[in-house]
């Protein structure tokens, strides 16, 4: 199974924010420390937001924070709900499935086991997880403690 760049991003600012605890944090700033486009984060700011998985402050001084503990968010919820509807062979969609083979298809299953251990491990794991061992993550992103 395979994130999508959109999720990866997610997660990415996500543990740089929870690195940061209570401090703002800002889009210029997770975009330097990560090297990746403002325009790309925007939208997962907006994202997360809508989620309400962090806050936005607008204005002089503005930034964003986690709204919830590290320890509440769960990565395979919340992966599930970022990417597009996990639905990643067409049998796995009744509504639009033309696949001829479907009733007799072994793969179709086996993807679907694929599927499901992959959130079970995911389904494990918090953010709080994620930035457990803060210092080497501080150190690569240039993160002062």
């Amino acid at each position: 199974m395979r994130l999508t760049l959109y999720t990866d991003y997610s997660l990415r600012l996500l543990m740089y924010v929870a690195l940061k605890g209570e401090e703002l944090s800002t889009i210029q700033e997770i975009s330097d420390a990560y090297e990746i486009s403002n325009n790309h984060l925007m939208k997962v700011v907006t994202e997360l937001g809508r989620l309400g998985i962090i806050e936005t402050l607008r204005g002089r001084g503005g930034g964003l924070r986690l709204a919830r503990a590290p320890e509440d968010v769960n990565i395979g919820a919340l992966v599930r709900r970022i990417e597009d509807d996990g639905q990643h062979v067409e049998c796995f969609q009744a509504s639009t499935n033309k696949c001829r083979i479907t009733a007799s298809c072994k793969l179709r299953h086996a993807l679907r086991e694929a599927l499901e251990a992959y959130y079970t491990v995911l389904d494990g794991l918090t953010l709080a997880d994620l930035v457990a061992r803060p210092q080497p993550l501080r150190k690569l992103l240039e993160l002062t403690a």
